[in-house]
Formats: structure tokens, sequence, C-alpha cells
């Protein structure tokens, strides 16, 4: 019986297993990204996740730790190197898991994992943070506006069309007398 059996063996034993995600990792760390099924990718998270938080000392008892597991100098270098400076201040969640569908051959659901840090579409309008914050799950209270700031706010948006056609004006004199 598999009682409490919570780990994805993926079909393989132990040391194959364990060079499955051990380069897995490597792929991850070296292009920010990769495409494979969706249960080796769930595992996968849970297998790098751990060695992330361990690049974040940088120290040689660190880098021998995570070492062991990879097996790579230059998956190394990279990850204790530049990964590292990017997932200083967060906390945990280096990863994300996005489902892509099924695959055509034999309808293996895939997914996409990538490192949350080095994705451009989702982290667009978030300046980069170096150092973590607590967080509390309640939304801070937004004040309102007093008169002033109205008033303020109406008299920069007043100046704003203004001043761009007075800019405009001296252009269009200068290509008519051209």
């Amino acid at each position: 019986m598999r009682h409490g059996d919570k780990q994805n063996n993926l079909g393989r034993k132990k040391a194959h297993r364990e060079a499955l995600l051990s380069n897995l990792t490597c792929q991850l760390i070296q292009h920010k990204r990769i495409v494979t099924t969706l249960a080796k990718a769930k595992v996968l998270r849970t297998y790098a996740e751990p060695l992330f938080t361990k690049a974040k000392e940088n120290s040689t008892h660190q880098r021998r730790i995570v070492f062991s597991y990879l097996q790579d100098k230059e998956a190394i270098k990279e990850l204790f190197d530049v990964i590292s400076e990017k997932i200083a201040g967060r906390p945990g969640g280096y990863t994300r898991v996005i489902k892509l569908g099924a695959r055509t051959g034999d309808n293996a659901e895939m997914a996409m994992i990538e490192l949350v840090d080095y994705n451009d579409v989702y982290g667009k309008g978030k300046a980069e943070k170096k150092e973590g914050a607590k967080r509390t799950r309640r939304a801070g209270g937004s004040r309102k506006k007093t008169g002033t700031e109205e008033a303020t706010a109406k008299q920069t948006e007043g100046a704003g069309p203004a001043d761009t056609a007075a800019e405009t004006t001296p252009e269009t004199t200068e290509q008519q007398t051209s």
C-alpha cells in the first residue's frame, strides 16, 4: 500500500529520476524557461526551489551543496552570480508553471516552467525589490483626494494640451517657410 506516499516517481527508478531532475534544473537555470510535461514541471518545482533558496547565500558551503545536486559548474556559476541577485528579495516561489495544453503525438499534458523574475510580460509595471518585506493580506485603504489636490490635478491636465499646441505651432510655421 502507498499510504502517505505523495512523491511522483515519474515512472523511473531513483537514480534515473534524480538525473532527470538535475538536468532539467540545469536547463531551467541556463534558459530561464523550459517546456516539459506537466508532471515533470510540478516535480521539478519542488526539486529546484530549495536550490534557489540555497543560492541566496553565496558561500563555499552552499555552492558545494548545490553542486552535489546539479553536477554542472556553468549552471552553478549562473545560479550564484546572476540569478541569486534577482531573487534576493523574494521569500519563495521562484518558479511559475503555465499549462500549455496537450501534446499532439501522445496527448501528454504540456507545461512551461519559468523563473518568475525573468518574465518580461508579467513584471513590466513592477520595480525590482532587493529586500524582502513582510506583507499582509489586508488591502491598504486608498485615501481620497482633497480639494487642493483636485484643483492641482485639473491645472496640470489643462496645461498639457496647451503646451503641446504651443510646441506644434512653430514647427508648422518652419515647414511652411521651407
